[in-house]
Parts: C-alpha cells; sequence; structure tokens
C-alpha cells in the first residue's frame, strides 16, 4: 500500500515539477500586472487568465502523456485535455491530470496492437492519422463525461479544504506533511497536491497559503540552527552548511537525516509548520505561486506587496518555534551523532525506496560501467543527475563546476539533468550511489561516478585530480 501511494505521489508532482518555470512566469505576472499588482497593466493583465485555464493545465496534460508515451502520449493527452478544460468553467488541474495519462496509455495500446502492422510507406499516415482520431475521440469523451465527474469532485475538494479552513482545522494537515517530508515524499505534497489547490485559489484571492504549507524553510531551519548549538559530533559541525543550504538554496533535503537520528525531532518541525500555518491564516499571508525551491528567496519573490509581514512572520516564527522546542528536545534526548553518515546511508535507501528503487546494493556496488572505454580525454561534458534534476543535481553540480574551476579546468561543462533525460551520448554520469541502475539505463555507454553525499563527496576532489592529471 505506501508503495502504491509513494508511486502515486511521485506519478502526480512528476506531471507538474517540470513545469514549475511556467507557474512561476504565471505566478510573476499576476503579481505585477492584475488591477492590485506591483505595476498594474490592463493589457499585459490579459495574460493571466489564458495561462490559468489553458497554458498550464495543457502543459501538465503534455507532460502526463509524454511520460506514459514520449512526444504521441504527450500529444493525445493534450488534445484529451482540451475537452475537460473547455468543459468546466474552472482552472482544469485534475482533469488535466488525468486526461495526460489517459492519452498516452491509448496510444500506447494502440501502437502496440498495430503499429508493426502498418505497411513500409504508410508509416507517417499511420502516426498522424491514430493520434488525431484517437485524440479527438477523447477530447469528445473528456468534454461530454469525463469533464462533469471532474468537476464534481473538484468542488467537492475546494468544500473539503474550505471547511478545514472556516474551522481552523488546516494546521492538523502538518501532522501529516512534516513526516511524510522526512520520507521523501516532499515533491508529491508539494507539487503533486498543494500546488494545484494553490493555483486554483489564486486564481480567485490573488495568493494562497497552500504554496507555502511544504515550502516554508522555517521549520527545517529551526531545527539545524538547534544542531548547531545543542547537537554533537559531527551532526552539530555539518549543520552550519546544511543551513545555509536549505534555508537559502531551498533543498529542504538536507535536514531530513537530522531528523531521522534523533526521530522525537519531528515534533519540533511540526509544530514550528503549525506555528506558520496558523500565521498565514491570522495575518492573511499566502504567495502567488509555487516558491521552487523551497528557498527563503523564492518565497519574497512569490510574495505579493501586501503579504510580507504575514509570509515573514510565518517563516521567523516557524523557524523559532521548531528551533526552541529542537533545542529542548536534543538536551533531553539526544545522541552522539557520531553516526551521522550512517543515517545518512539509511535516509538514502529510504529515498531510493520512496522513488521505487532497490537500495540492496549499497555503495559496495557502485556502477563502474564501460570504464575502460570511456577516456577522460575525450569528455567535454559531466552531467550531474538525481531524480527530478532541480534540486541535490544543481547542487551538486554547482559545486563540482566550482572545484573544476579552482583548479584551473575551465573548458569542461557541467550540467544537471534529471536521471531519466540524461542524453544518450553522455560520457561522464555523476549521481547517488541509489540512483545508479536507473542512470546506466538511461546512459549505458557513460562511465558513472557514484556518490554517498552531495556535500563534501570525496569522489568531486577525486574526478578533479583525474582531469587535472590527464590535462598535465
Amino acid at each position: 500500500m505506501k508503495a502504491k501511494v509513494q508511486s502515486a505521489g511521485r506519478f502526480l508532482s512528476g506531471m507538474v515539477m517540470p513545469n514549475i518555470g511556467a507557474f512561476i512566469a504565471w505566478g510573476l505576472i499576476t503579481a505585477c500586472f492584475i488591477s492590485t499588482g506591483w505595476i498594474p497593466n490592463e493589457g499585459l493583465a490579459t495574460l493571466v487568465d489564458p495561462m490559468l485555464k489553458y497554458l498550464l493545465p495543457i502543459l501538465i496534460a503534455y507532460t502526463g502523456g509524454k511520460m506514459v508515451a514520449d512526444t504521441r502520449g504527450a500529444v493525445v493527452g493534450s488534445i484529451a485535455a482540451i475537452g475537460v478544460i473547455i468543459g468546466a468553467d474552472i482552472p482544469m488541474f485534475m482533469g488535466a491530470m488525468i486526461a495526460g495519462p489517459v492519452g498516452g496509455i491509448c496510444i500506447k495500446y494502440f501502437d502496440k496492437a498495430f503499429q508493426k502492422k502498418v505497411k513500409a510507406g504508410f508509416e507517417m499516415l499511420y502516426n498522424n492519422f491514430s493520434a488525431g482520431i484517437i485524440g479527438m475521440l477523447l477530447a469528445i469523451l473528456f468534454f461530454l463525461g469525463i469533464s462533469p465527474v471532474v468537476l464534481w469532485l473538484t468542488n467537492g475538494l475546494a468544500a473539503g479544504v474550505q471547511f478545514l479552513v472556516e474551522h481552523s482545522l488546516l494546521p492538523v494537515a502538518s501532522i501529516f506533511v512534516e513526516p511524510a517530508k522526512v520520507l521523501f515524499l516532499n515533491n508529491a505534497i508539494n507539487h503533486g497536491i498543494f500546488t494545484p489547490m494553490g493555483v486554483a485559489q489564486a486564481a480567485e484571492a490573488g495568493k494562497s497559503l497552500f504554496f507555502m504549507i511544504e515550502s516554508n524553510p522555517g521549520p527545517g531551519a529551526g531545527l539545524l540552527l538547534a544542531y548547531m548549538l545543542a547537537g554533537k559530533g559531527s551532526a552539530k559541525s555539518s549543520a552550519p552548511g546544511a543551513l545555509i543550504i536549505q534555508f537559502f538554496g531551498g533543498i529542504h533535503e538536507l535536514y531530513f537525516p537530522y531528523v531521522l537520528m534523533n526521530p522525537v525531532l519531528i515534533i519540533a518541525t511540526i509544530a514550528g509548520n503549525m506555528t506558520g500555518i496558523i500565521c498565514l491564516q491570522v495575518f492573511n499571508g499566502g504567495l502567488v505561486a509555487a516558491a521552487s525551491p523551497g528557498s527563503i528567496f523564492a518565497e519574497l519573490i512569490m510574495t505579493p506587496r501586501d503579504s510580507y509581514f504575514a509570509n515573514i512572520t510565518a517563516i521567523v516564527l516557524s523557524l523559532a518555534v521548531s528551533f526552541v522546542l529542537s533545542w529542548v528536545l536534543l538536551k533531553a534526548f539526544g545522541k552522539d551523532d557520531k553516526d551521522l553518515d550512517a543515517t545518512k546511508s539509511k535516509v538514502a535507501a529510504m529515498k531510493a525506496e520512496s522513488k521505487g528503487l532497490s537500495s540492496g546494493g549499497g555503495a559496495a556496488t557502485a556502477v563502474a560501467a564501460a570504464p575502460a572505454s570511456v577516456a577522460v580525454a575525450d569528455i567535454d561534458k559531466i552531467i550531474f543527475a538525481c531524480d527530478a534534476g532541480m534540486g541535490s543535481s544543481a547542487m551538486g553540480a554547482t559545486t563540482l563546476r566550482k572545484k573544476f574551476a579552482k583548479a584551473g579546468i575551465t573548458d569542461l561543462e557541467v550540467v544537471h539533468s534529471a536521471v531519466s533525460e540524461i542524453p544518450l551520448d553522455a560520457l561522464l554520469v555523476v549521481t547517488h550511489e541509489e540512483l545508479k541502475d536507473r542512470a546506466q539505463a538511461a546512459a549505458p555507454n557513460a562511465r558513472v561516478v557514484t556518490i554517498h553525499n552531495f556535500i563534501g563527496a570525496p569522489e568531486y576532489d577525486a574526478l578533479v585530480t583525474e582531469f587535472s592529471e590527464a590535462r598535465s
């Protein structure tokens, strides 16, 4: 059951995460140009509704279809989505999340049944008309039959959320959100659930506190600050660096191992998150669009001009509550944290499980695929890959890029990528040890270098030394 929930969450967030840039663009246009925005402009404000009703849902459907059946699935999924979009008078994010994958599934199985039977010379005719006809039928089906059902479900969910808000029960969500984050369901929760709900609310109110329920950096920062002052061993010494990256860089995964070392500390982060939500409700705070990653900078950029006090207060108080409780709990129940690396290893296994991977091999089975066939002298690009291609890999690529620059190697490109989108012609891939099999499958001819920890991995220096010696 747990695996099914994780898989569903990953699929939902997988449709939204690649399109976060579009959500941010919509949020910035809204914040700037609507009548209550920073620089009201009646003409530019006309961009807001079409982006909300058409662009964003179609992008979600396109991505969902592509996840199932590549480009053909994306096209058919987008055609299907237009039926559910036109059939309702509200933004159809839920409908798009259904239509996209359904379109992908239909064209995938249709091709499986008929594609090999197509006569030579008729391939283009088959490809174009099969996608067009199936897309047309799905658009009609979603317009007539599915759109009313999705509209009913959407209104039901909205009513449920409104009930929680009216009865001041929304802070209770923290009891589920914080433990789920530590189990690496943070992206699934934020982008699969809260982002679509937030966009729908922001379309009516101009902002939404749903964007801050998961992304608030305060609770994690408070916990790491407590480790800086009351922690022991390697946890205490590594907490400052983790705090900077978590709070300013927005990569919340960095505080998860610190909770798992002392699970009682989840009480502190839950209380911190609850405090933030209560502040947002009391002072009418919220963001105009998703803050991704959950950095203090992203939170402030996405804050409308009438909500800075509310949002900053929510972040600061959530940090303070998390810090005080974490400090007390560490003093009372703190352990000798010499085994931080061991805990991080367990975290890596949990993260792998949350992504549907096997963690049985560990570091001892790290892939060294094609090591002899890939000469360092032939490599001009390194791909740093993580599951989503956004947080961990971006941070790792930046770290590695700076190390190469410091060593005087400036002709080597280091880029970050989702592990599923590693170019086939990649020659050298750096990724976490739990993603090694997926990285090798995506780039079978590449050498795969696995790391255990994105911060301060010794493999970084080993790579720099290897390239330096090859260029000397």
